[in-house]
Protein backbone atom coordinates (compact mmCIF):
# COMPACT_ATOMS: atom_id res chain seq x y z
CA UNK A 1 0.00 0.00 0.00
CA UNK A 2 1.25 3.20 -0.91
CA UNK A 3 1.82 5.96 1.47
CA UNK A 4 -0.83 8.89 -0.39
CA UNK A 5 -3.12 5.57 -0.61
CA UNK A 6 -2.67 4.56 2.99
CA UNK A 7 -3.37 7.89 4.43
CA UNK A 8 -6.33 7.85 2.07
CA UNK A 9 -7.79 4.77 3.52
CA UNK A 10 -6.88 5.29 6.56
CA UNK A 11 -9.07 8.78 6.71
CA UNK A 12 -12.21 6.84 5.41
CA UNK A 13 -11.75 4.11 8.12
CA UNK A 14 -11.86 6.70 10.72
CA UNK A 15 -14.72 8.25 8.66
CA UNK A 16 -17.05 4.95 9.12
CA UNK A 17 -15.83 4.90 12.39
CA UNK A 18 -16.98 7.86 13.21
CA UNK A 19 -20.05 7.60 11.18
CA UNK A 20 -21.32 4.33 13.13
CA UNK A 21 -20.54 6.03 16.65
CA UNK A 22 -22.93 8.43 15.45
CA UNK A 23 -26.07 6.26 16.71
CA UNK A 24 -24.85 7.56 20.41
CA UNK A 25 -26.19 10.82 19.08
CA UNK A 26 -28.31 10.60 16.35
CA UNK A 27 -31.41 7.75 15.07
CA UNK A 28 -33.51 8.09 12.35
CA UNK A 29 -36.01 4.67 11.83
CA UNK A 30 -37.26 5.39 8.83
CA UNK A 31 -34.79 6.63 6.43
CA UNK A 32 -32.96 3.44 5.82
CA UNK A 33 -36.75 2.73 3.78
CA UNK A 34 -36.62 5.88 2.12
CA UNK A 35 -35.64 6.81 -1.54
CA UNK A 36 -32.26 8.67 -0.15
CA UNK A 37 -32.14 5.55 2.02
CA UNK A 38 -32.69 3.22 -0.67
CA UNK A 39 -30.47 5.10 -3.05
CA UNK A 40 -27.55 4.78 0.01
CA UNK A 41 -28.30 1.38 0.90
CA UNK A 42 -28.05 -0.08 -2.95
CA UNK A 43 -24.83 1.79 -3.93
CA UNK A 44 -23.45 0.61 -0.61
CA UNK A 45 -24.52 -2.80 -1.42
CA UNK A 46 -22.95 -2.44 -4.84
CA UNK A 47 -20.03 -1.33 -4.07
CA UNK A 48 -19.46 -4.43 -1.22
CA UNK A 49 -19.55 -6.60 -3.89
CA UNK A 50 -16.47 -5.33 -5.73
CA UNK A 51 -14.06 -6.67 -3.20
CA UNK A 52 -15.58 -9.95 -3.81
CA UNK A 53 -15.17 -9.44 -7.83
CA UNK A 54 -11.75 -8.64 -7.22
CA UNK A 55 -11.45 -12.51 -5.09
CA UNK A 56 -13.00 -14.35 -8.38
CA UNK A 57 -10.90 -12.86 -10.92
CA UNK A 58 -7.63 -13.40 -8.63
CA UNK A 59 -8.60 -16.84 -8.01
CA UNK A 60 -9.86 -18.15 -11.55
CA UNK A 61 -6.51 -18.40 -13.54
CA UNK A 62 -8.54 -17.93 -16.99
CA UNK A 63 -10.44 -15.27 -16.28
CA UNK A 64 -7.45 -13.45 -14.19
CA UNK A 65 -5.80 -13.68 -17.97
CA UNK A 66 -8.33 -12.37 -19.76
CA UNK A 67 -8.85 -9.20 -17.15
CA UNK A 68 -5.55 -8.73 -16.85
CA UNK A 69 -4.97 -7.69 -20.55
CA UNK A 70 -7.35 -4.39 -20.01
CA UNK A 71 -7.29 -3.59 -16.28
CA UNK A 72 -3.68 -4.99 -14.26
CA UNK A 73 -4.30 -6.76 -10.64
CA UNK A 74 -2.49 -3.51 -9.00
CA UNK A 75 -5.81 -1.38 -10.33
CA UNK A 76 -8.42 -4.07 -9.06
CA UNK A 77 -6.40 -3.91 -6.13
CA UNK A 78 -7.27 -0.70 -5.50
CA UNK A 79 -10.41 -0.75 -6.64
CA UNK A 80 -10.82 -3.97 -4.07
CA UNK A 81 -9.45 -1.51 -1.19
CA UNK A 82 -11.65 1.80 -2.20
CA UNK A 83 -14.73 0.40 -2.85
CA UNK A 84 -14.16 -2.08 0.30
CA UNK A 85 -14.39 1.07 2.32
CA UNK A 86 -17.12 3.40 0.60
CA UNK A 87 -19.36 0.73 0.74
CA UNK A 88 -19.78 0.48 4.16
CA UNK A 89 -19.49 4.27 4.78
CA UNK A 90 -22.86 4.25 2.66
CA UNK A 91 -24.39 1.54 4.34
CA UNK A 92 -23.88 2.82 7.63
CA UNK A 93 -25.34 6.06 5.92
CA UNK A 94 -28.05 3.94 4.74
CA UNK A 95 -29.11 2.36 7.75
CA UNK A 96 -29.65 5.92 9.82
CA UNK A 97 -28.30 4.73 12.91
CA UNK A 98 -31.86 2.29 13.40
CA UNK A 99 -29.63 -0.90 14.87
CA UNK A 100 -32.63 -2.70 16.17
CA UNK A 101 -33.16 -6.19 14.48
CA UNK A 102 -30.63 -9.05 15.29
CA UNK A 103 -30.35 -9.15 11.05
CA UNK A 104 -29.03 -5.48 11.16
CA UNK A 105 -26.70 -5.45 14.09
CA UNK A 106 -24.87 -8.50 12.82
CA UNK A 107 -24.44 -7.27 9.38
CA UNK A 108 -23.21 -4.05 11.13
CA UNK A 109 -20.89 -5.48 12.94
CA UNK A 110 -19.73 -7.96 10.63
CA UNK A 111 -19.01 -5.34 8.24
CA UNK A 112 -17.05 -3.42 10.64
CA UNK A 113 -14.81 -6.39 11.60
CA UNK A 114 -14.32 -7.12 8.02
CA UNK A 115 -13.02 -3.33 6.57
CA UNK A 116 -10.98 -3.71 10.17
CA UNK A 117 -9.60 -6.43 9.35
CA UNK A 118 -8.70 -6.12 5.84
CA UNK A 119 -7.53 -2.91 6.91
CA UNK A 120 -4.86 -4.21 9.89
CA UNK A 121 -4.06 -7.10 7.75
CA UNK A 122 -2.96 -5.52 4.41
CA UNK A 123 -1.22 -2.74 6.42
CA UNK A 124 0.64 -5.53 8.41
CA UNK A 125 1.75 -7.37 5.62
CA UNK A 126 2.81 -4.59 3.05
CA UNK A 127 4.67 -3.27 6.33
CA UNK A 128 6.56 -6.70 7.30
CA UNK A 129 7.30 -7.21 3.47
CA UNK A 130 8.69 -3.55 2.92
CA UNK A 131 10.24 -4.14 5.95
CA UNK A 132 12.31 -7.50 4.84
CA UNK A 133 13.44 -6.65 1.87
CA UNK A 134 14.69 -3.70 3.64
CA UNK A 135 16.88 -5.93 6.13
CA UNK A 136 17.79 -8.20 2.86
CA UNK A 137 19.47 -5.17 1.34
CA UNK A 138 21.30 -4.64 4.64
CA UNK A 139 22.00 -8.12 4.97
CA UNK A 140 23.60 -8.04 1.93
CA UNK A 141 26.25 -5.03 2.42
CA UNK A 142 26.76 -6.26 5.53
CA UNK A 143 28.08 -9.73 3.96
CA UNK A 144 29.90 -7.41 1.38
CA UNK A 145 31.92 -5.23 4.44
CA UNK A 146 32.15 -8.22 5.93
CA UNK A 147 33.97 -10.37 3.26
CA UNK A 148 36.09 -7.33 2.66
CA UNK A 149 37.14 -7.13 6.38
CA UNK A 150 38.21 -11.08 6.06
CA UNK A 151 40.37 -10.55 3.49
CA UNK A 152 41.94 -8.16 5.42
CA UNK A 153 42.38 -11.15 8.33
CA UNK A 154 43.30 -13.03 6.33
CA UNK A 155 47.11 -12.36 6.49
CA UNK A 156 47.19 -11.73 10.30
CA UNK A 157 46.80 -15.02 11.72
CA UNK A 158 47.64 -14.31 15.28
CA UNK A 159 44.28 -11.65 15.26
CA UNK A 160 42.29 -14.30 13.72
CA UNK A 161 42.73 -16.89 16.34
CA UNK A 162 41.48 -13.90 19.10
CA UNK A 163 38.44 -13.33 17.28
CA UNK A 164 37.70 -17.38 16.23
CA UNK A 165 36.80 -18.81 19.67
CA UNK A 166 34.81 -15.54 20.85
CA UNK A 167 31.17 -16.89 20.13
CA UNK A 168 29.30 -15.86 23.57
CA UNK A 169 28.84 -11.99 24.50
CA UNK A 170 31.42 -11.90 27.01
CA UNK A 171 34.29 -13.53 25.14
CA UNK A 172 33.60 -11.20 22.56
CA UNK A 173 33.63 -8.58 25.17
CA UNK A 174 36.81 -9.55 26.07
CA UNK A 175 38.38 -9.86 22.57
CA UNK A 176 37.16 -6.59 22.30
CA UNK A 177 38.97 -5.01 25.15
CA UNK A 178 42.05 -6.83 24.01
CA UNK A 179 41.69 -5.51 21.10
CA UNK A 180 41.48 -1.98 21.60
CA UNK A 181 44.79 -2.31 24.07
CA UNK A 182 46.44 -3.32 21.07
CA UNK A 183 45.53 -0.04 18.82
CA UNK A 184 47.19 -1.37 15.65
CA UNK A 185 45.42 -1.30 11.87
CA UNK A 186 44.85 -5.56 12.39
CA UNK A 187 43.70 -4.95 15.89
CA UNK A 188 40.92 -2.40 14.10
CA UNK A 189 40.12 -4.73 11.75
CA UNK A 190 39.31 -7.49 13.90
CA UNK A 191 37.27 -5.15 15.80
CA UNK A 192 35.15 -4.42 12.84
CA UNK A 193 34.94 -7.62 11.72
CA UNK A 194 33.82 -8.85 15.24
CA UNK A 195 30.93 -5.65 15.17
CA UNK A 196 29.86 -6.72 11.22
CA UNK A 197 29.56 -10.74 12.40
CA UNK A 198 27.05 -9.03 15.57
CA UNK A 199 25.42 -6.73 12.83
CA UNK A 200 24.77 -9.61 10.29
CA UNK A 201 23.83 -11.93 13.02
CA UNK A 202 21.35 -9.29 14.32
CA UNK A 203 19.46 -8.23 10.74
CA UNK A 204 19.30 -12.48 10.05
CA UNK A 205 17.39 -12.30 13.50
CA UNK A 206 15.05 -9.52 11.85
CA UNK A 207 14.35 -10.74 8.94
CA UNK A 208 13.38 -14.50 10.47
CA UNK A 209 11.19 -12.69 13.13
CA UNK A 210 9.70 -10.29 10.06
CA UNK A 211 9.10 -13.88 8.26
CA UNK A 212 7.39 -15.17 11.05
CA UNK A 213 4.81 -12.65 11.42
CA UNK A 214 4.32 -11.87 7.28
CA UNK A 215 3.24 -15.27 7.31
CA UNK A 216 0.61 -14.97 10.50
CA UNK A 217 -0.95 -12.25 8.70
CA UNK A 218 -1.21 -14.18 5.73
CA UNK A 219 -3.32 -16.49 7.83
CA UNK A 220 -4.83 -13.16 9.19
CA UNK A 221 -6.12 -12.59 5.91
CA UNK A 222 -7.29 -15.98 5.07
CA UNK A 223 -9.69 -15.39 8.28
CA UNK A 224 -10.82 -11.95 7.03
CA UNK A 225 -12.00 -13.40 3.34
CA UNK A 226 -13.66 -16.32 5.63
CA UNK A 227 -15.62 -13.40 7.33
CA UNK A 228 -16.23 -11.65 4.31
CA UNK A 229 -18.01 -14.81 3.11
CA UNK A 230 -20.12 -14.48 6.35
CA UNK A 231 -20.77 -10.89 5.59
CA UNK A 232 -22.14 -11.31 2.27
CA UNK A 233 -24.30 -14.60 3.82
CA UNK A 234 -26.05 -11.60 6.17
CA UNK A 235 -26.34 -8.78 3.36
CA UNK A 236 -27.64 -11.26 1.22
CA UNK A 237 -30.74 -12.12 3.62
CA UNK A 238 -30.64 -8.57 4.48
CA UNK A 239 -31.13 -7.25 0.96
CA UNK A 240 -34.09 -10.72 0.88
CA UNK A 241 -35.80 -9.14 3.87
CA UNK A 242 -36.42 -5.53 2.12
CA UNK A 243 -37.58 -7.47 -0.53
CA UNK A 244 -39.80 -9.79 1.07
CA UNK A 245 -41.43 -7.13 3.60
CA UNK A 246 -41.45 -4.09 1.13
CA UNK A 247 -39.60 -1.45 -0.30
CA UNK A 248 -41.21 1.72 1.24
CA UNK A 249 -39.58 3.98 -1.37
CA UNK A 250 -40.65 2.37 -4.62
CA UNK A 251 -44.49 2.78 -3.66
Amino acid sequence: MKERERVIITGLVALMLILWLGFLFHRSPRFAGSLSGGVLGVSGATLMLVPLVYLIIKRIKPLKEWVTQFVSMRTLLSWHIYAGVAGPILVILHSGHKFNSPLGISLTAMTLVVVLSGFVGRYMLTKFSDTIHEKKEMLTQLEIAYRHVASELSGVPDQVSIVRPMAGFFRRWIASSIMLRDGSQEASAALRALALADAIANVEYAIKTHSMFRTAFKWWLKFHITIAFVLYTLLTLHIWSGIHFGLRWFS
